[in-house]
């Protein structure tokens, strides 16, 4: 019986041949096992890591008013501030406040020929008494970008595909997400929703949690695996795209996230990597032997079908976590 998630050192890679064909053979075998792992080795320098802890803590320490001057209902790409209950999980209030922070663009507009997912491609809103904020983000954007096509990568080859497979939906105009979360306490000592229980809906996931924090569960053989931050590390876990494109060989797996209790708080940051939003996944051609192990895709009734296209997904997701965005901003889609 499994009782914590496996641990990967990434610096395998780097170690020789035969370390990397090992790192590469683990990381396969957890991901269709577990779907999620910790992973060390990976080369992130840690005074980055405390820099976007402490400027994440500072942002939330801002008064009332500072963060509300950028909450999302002024992003027509659900950027910026969301208030505490501001995003909902298969209809259910998340019990949470958080900035999304997505890669910086001009923003695209609508019109006869622009796929809707367009609309989320854009500028991100910043708070003016943190400009900190933005520089830490970029770079920490720009180190995970580099990171998780590193992985992706290394899974391609583990599953005797083309080591560049994945590039061309992922190496130059990814759409990237950064969720900066704090999760107030509200267990008592009952648990309470942080986040519902969910797969990911896009391709990769590298969470940052900040030490000695709880929290997260991952389900696993019917039963929920704590998850508690490692010093160090990123828990890495794979969305239903990554899924999609092996058959159901590599396994999106149910996770959720309990409050604190009381008197706490937590500061949690996932980093979504994800393709273009016009890119389509490719769908690997796995050997006899792998292909004998895929399980379809997971059935989830809470979830809706995945769509082939990934912006299709972005934007339905978007659309149903924020109505009160979707109504101001796309009332159109919501007829």
């Amino acid at each position: 019986m499994l009782t914590s998630l496996p641990v990967l050192d990434l610096s395998r890679l780097d170690a020789g041949p035969a370390e990397a064909e090992a790192f590469r053979s683990e990381l396969r075998r957890v991901t269709h096992e577990v779907g999620f792992f910790y992973l060390v080795g990976h080369g992130v320098d840690q005074e980055l890591i405390d820099e976007l802890l402490s400027v994440s803590r500072r942002f939330f320490e801002l008064p009332a008013e500072q963060k509300l001057a950028i909450e999302n209902v002024n992003s027509p790409q659900f950027r910026g501030y969301t208030r505490v209950g501001g995003e909902l999980t298969h209809g259910d209030i998340d019990w949470r406040e958080q900035i999304d922070i997505g890669a910086e663009r001009e923003a695209i507009e609508p019109g006869p020929g622009v796929a809707d997912y367009w609309r989320l491609e854009g500028p991100n809103l910043w708070p003016d008494a943190l400009p900190e904020l933005r520089e830490v983000a970029t770079r920490w954007n720009d180190e995970l970008n580099a990171l998780a096509l590193r992985l992706l990568r290394a899974w391609a080859l583990s599953l005797g595909a083309p080591e560049d497979v994945f590039d061309a939906g992922f190496a130059t105009h990814p759409f990237s997400l950064i969720k900066i979360v704090r999760y107030p306490g509200e267990s008592n000592p009952e648990p309470k929703q942080g986040v519902g229980a969910h797969r990911d809906g896009g391709v990769l996931t590298l969470l940052l949690v900040e030490p000695g924090k709880g929290g997260l569960q991952v389900e696993h053989d019917g039963e929920w695996i704590e998850a508690p931050s490692v010093p160090g590390a990123f828990v890495v876990n794979i969305g239903e795209m990554l899924e999609l494109a092996t058959h159901g060989y590599l396994k999106a797996t149910l996770h959720r996230v309990i409050s604190p209790l009381i008197g706490d708080d937590r500061i949690s940051i996932p980093f979504f990597f994800n393709p273009a939003l016009d890119a389509t996944m490719p769908r690997l051609e796995l050997s006899p032997e792998l292909e004998a192990l895929t399980r379809g895709l997971s059935v989830d009734p809470t979830n809706s079908p995945i769509l082939e296209t990934y912006g299709d997904n972005a934007l339905r997701y978007r659309l149903r976590a924020h109505p009160n965005v979707a109504e101001v901003h796309h009332n159109d889609l919501l007829k």
